[in-house]
């Protein structure tokens, strides 16, 4: 504990520096640092009369390292949290990564207990890479395998636990004096992002995101997982295969290797929103260094700590606005975002509706090849932010990772067509939709949603209708022509079981309408023709009942 808050100070002590050396003296005057204002130096004030405030936080959070600088790149993607000077100013940053030392025999036989000869044949001591969290190593098992281990540096993940209790103290600071930070939500989304950067500190974690996207395409054509090597794995340490492949956006070594460029920029894209719309489990951050093509033309993705994940239920209303997109219907757009929402305060909702609509007009009087995907994002982004809707962290992932995919295509294909590599999702999500499992599965959840609404009646309503059913309903009120209240209240519950049996019909002559079975009338099935007559007896009974009443 002791030793936590030493560090705490030592880290709280370097913030200070910092933001005084890039004139933040009243965000320190409020922190109550010290009793006297921070000195500046000349090369201090240089910067603080050149520089914006927005360079200023950008250098500053250059200077205070990887959580902060990470801190900084996962805030760029929040046009609808910062103003737009600063997002520019957010998106120049860059990982300041210098490399250490490592003894990697020494770390492997501390961490498994092992003999490093027994399993490695060669390892070498210069890093193939290096990050701000590990340092990357290629390796030779003896049995000749090459492999790729990456390493963690020591002490990184208590760095980034104190960064992140004083990202935290910011986050108190800025809402306790500003209504800024409440208006923007930075509670949520510090909270957010410290759930995210630890869960990129946890090798554990990548591997098993690594192993997932090895489930999910085992009997892919198209893509190739590398595998991982359990053995030598922990939180600490990742092994993994070596993918001997080409970097994607090398158009011409991929020439010289006979592999089409634009059939990879396709396959890239198609693999992407396959990961989401077939899985809803993603690669977060698609861009260039992270995707690899080997020599028989299978793209590859690597560096797995950050993997966006949607929820099934929000998978499903992700579906349905891509329809709801397809069919250009704004309403039902408006309808699944706010369902989508973790929280909205729509002011209007007219003028929310006509904004999307416009979107759609943009999108679909727009020549397919001439539609840049990042224009409608960014338009998709303003709405959002204007009618004040705050979405689950994996849509602004969504949002980033397509920009970057989609980025990476065009490089080595200007001809990429977004939306026609959509086109196979949209018929899919189609046949899904009007599939006899699917129908039949919406219309046991409706009736399980009926059942539901039923049960949560209150208490005393239905002891009340038990009374009625029973005739030991009395009133101490008089109350004229009770009889025909009765018959009217009898009479609606039979029309609400017709109405029922109506809907449970109906379903089922489609299921059977769909999958063509049983005897034939012409070239309709004998089962639905009969249905439909059936479905069309009770509408007519039904209609008669209420006009009747």
């Amino acid at each position: 504990m002791f030793d936590k808050q030493q560090r705490k100070l030592k880290r709280s002590a370097k913030l200070i520096s910092v933001l005084s050396k890039y004139g933040f003296k009243d965000l320190l005057a409020r922190m109550n640092v010290g009793n006297k204002p921070a000195e500046i130096s000349a090369d201090s004030e240089e910067i603080i009369s050149k520089g914006t405030v927005y360079e200023r936080i950008r250098l500053a959070l250059e200077e205070l390292g990887p959580t902060f600088v990470k801190l900084g790149q996962t805030f760029s993607n929040r046009e609808d949290l910062i103003p737009p000077e600063l997002i520019q100013e957010l998106q120049k940053l860059q990982d300041k990564v210098d490399q250490i030392q490592m003894n990697v025999a020494e770390i492997l036989e501390n961490e498994f207990d092992i003999s490093v000869s027994e399993h490695f044949s060669e390892i070498q001591e210069k890093p193939l890479a290096t990050a701000s969290i590990a340092q990357v190593y290629k390796a030779i098992l003896t049995d000749g395998t090459p492999v790729i281990l990456k390493i963690k540096k020591p002490d990184v993940q208590k760095i980034i636990e104190d960064d992140l209790l004083l990202i935290k103290d910011l986050e108190k600071l800025i809402s306790s004096y500003s209504e800024i930070g409440e208006k923007l939500n930075l509670k949520q989304a510090i909270s957010t992002f410290e759930k995210s950067l630890l869960e990129e500190v946890s090798l554990i974690n990548e591997k098993e995101n690594i192993l997932q996207f090895r489930r999910n395409f085992k009997n892919s054509k198209e893509t190739y997982v590398p595998q991982v090597f359990e053995e030598f794995s922990n939180n600490n340490i990742l092994c993994m295969e070596f993918i001997d492949g080409i970097k994607v956006t090398d158009k011409a070594t991929l020439l010289d290797n006979s592999i089409s460029p634009v059939n990879v920029s396709e396959a890239g894209l198609r693999l992407f929103v396959s990961q989401i719309l077939d899985y809803g489990f993603f690669h977060a951050d698609p861009h260039a260094g992270n995707i690899l093509v080997k020599k028989d033309g299978k793209v590859v993705f690597i560096d797995f700590g950050a993997v966006g994940k949607i929820p099934p239920n929000d998978k499903e209303i992700l579906e349905n606005l891509i329809v709801s997109f397809v069919a250009k219907n704004p309403h039902k757009i408006v309808r699944y975002l706010k369902k989508m929402a973790v929280s909205y305060q729509i002011p209007d909702e007219r003028r929310f509706e006509g904004d999307v609509e416009d979107i759609l007009e943009f999108v679909h009087s727009t020549s397919l090849k001439e539609i840049d995907p990042h224009a409608v994002m960014n338009k998709m982004k303003d709405v959002l932010k204007d009618n004040r809707l705050y979405m689950p962290d994996y849509f602004y992932l969504l949002f980033k990772g397509i920009g970057l995919i989609e980025g990476v295509g065009r490089t080595i294909n200007p001809d990429l067509d977004v939306v026609k590599s959509l086109h196979p999702y949209t018929k899919k999500i189609f046949a899904k939709k009007i599939s006899p499992q699917n129908i039949l599965k919406t219309g046991m959840d409706k009736m399980m949603n009926f059942t539901d609404n039923v049960d949560e009646i209150p208490r005393e309503l239905r002891s009340v209708l038990q009374k009625l059913d029973e005739n030991k309903f009395t009133v101490t009120s008089e109350i004229k022509n009770i009889e025909k209240t009765n018959q009217l209240i009898k009479s609606s519950i039979i029309n609400l079981i017709l109405a029922m049996i109506l809907g449970a019909n109906i379903i089922a002559t489609a299921i059977v309408f769909v999958s063509e079975s049983g005897p034939k009338v012409g070239e309709m099935s004998l089962v639905a023709v009969l249905g439909f007559m059936f479905s069309v007896i009770l509408v007519i009974i039904i209609l008669l009942r209420i006009s009747r009443k």
